[in-house]
């Protein structure tokens, strides 16, 4: 069993940056791709950020490429997501998750263990 959990959440303003941290407890992560996913109100989740198990593959969404960086310490099993130039759209729940597969993807259902998430708003 993997159980994952995100921190580094918080309130900023628009321009600046936040880390955010996804630990696995349990089980380890990595030999799995990570990825980063968020859900603004009244919206449906949505992919941001994904990487490979030795994290030689990133993919992003093309609204946070080049302002967001994800990351891994595999040996201490932490993924980390970097988050400058903050935006108010970039206001979420952000979520971790760890794939059954070790290749980065974007596809939501590939994702089979679930972090509870740590809010990120982003103030104009």
């Amino acid at each position: 069993q993997v159980q994952l959990v995100e921190s580094g959440g918080g309130l900023v303003r628009d321009g600046d940056s936040l880390r955010l941290s996804c630990v696995s407890s349990g089980r380890t992560f990595s030999n799995n791709a990570v990825g980063w996913f968020r859900q603004a109100p009244g919206k449906e989740r949505e992919f941001v950020a994904t990487i490979s198990w030795n994290g030689g593959t990133t993919d992003y969404l093309d609204s946070v490429q080049g302002r967001f960086t994800i990351s891994r310490d595999r040996v201490k099993n932490i993924v980390y997501l970097q988050m400058n130039t903050l935006k108010p759209e970039d206001t979420a729940v952000y979520y971790c998750a760890s794939s059954r597969s070790s290749a980065a993807t974007r596809a939501m259902d590939v994702y089979r263990y679930w972090g509870q998430g740590t809010q990120v708003t982003v103030s104009s």
